[in-house]
């Protein structure tokens, strides 16, 4: 093989690797979002306004999620998803062409989008697994620029994500009669107890004294 077709091969060896690696990714994030659950109600959004950059008409904020619930949530199971943005009027479309206000927006930092088209951030993960109730996550980092310096807007979100599942109730161990005395062996009746016994039958008439010698001979 020249050093040429050598060269060739290798380039398209690492394009078709690239190719099969972003489809991988790509599938997962799909099948990971259809897999979970819509919380919100349950969990709600943490919106902070960090920044404004008014030249650029860009808003930065830091978001993170609080778990209302008695449940716990798996943390890195947190997704947030930007659904919809509201004018003061509470309204999230154009009233003349019905265009959604998001697509005045350019969304900076996302990490990728729903069936539907609509942006979704991940929450980072700390170093605990789970949100427990009554907590919040970490914060995820997101910018909005506005393509028409919209002057007020509100930017609306929902959380998805997996509740822990609750342990399994430990199965009832078996209990064995034990003996009260473990370890201990039945002892033999003493021969005083029985002799009382062979007198005890000859006296009511069970036996004879002649059938007790007889029975007791080797």
């Amino acid at each position: 093989m020249t050093r040429m077709h050598l060269r060739t091969a290798t380039i398209m060896g690492g394009l078709l690797f690239s190719c099969a690696l972003l489809t991988s990714i790509t599938g997962f994030a799909a099948s990971s979002l259809d897999q979970l659950t819509d919380l919100t109600g349950k969990a709600s959004v943490v919106v902070t306004l960090k920044g404004r950059d008014n030249f650029t008409s860009e808003y930065r904020y830091d978001i993170s999620v609080r778990n209302h619930t008695s449940d716990t949530l798996i943390a890195d199971s947190l997704v947030i998803v930007l659904d919809k943005i509201t004018n003061l009027a509470g309204e999230d479309r154009e009233g003349l062409t019905g265009e959604s206000f998001l697509t005045r927006f350019d969304v900076l930092g996302q990490d990728g989008e729903t069936a539907d088209g609509k942006p979704f951030f991940r929450i980072p993960v700390g170093p605990a697994q789970d949100l427990n109730p009554l907590t919040d996550s970490l914060p995820a980092s997101i910018r909005l620029r506005n393509k028409d310096y919209l002057a007020v807007f509100t930017p609306s979100f929902r959380v998805l994500g997996q509740k822990r599942p609750p342990p399994e109730p430990k199965q009832a161990q078996q209990t064995q009669t034990a003996p009260a005395h473990p370890g201990a062996t039945p002892t033999a009746p003493s021969r005083n107890s029985v002799d009382k016994l062979i007198q005890l039958l000859i006296k009511k008439g069970v036996v004879t004294e002649e059938e007790w010698r007889k029975a007791s001979q080797p």
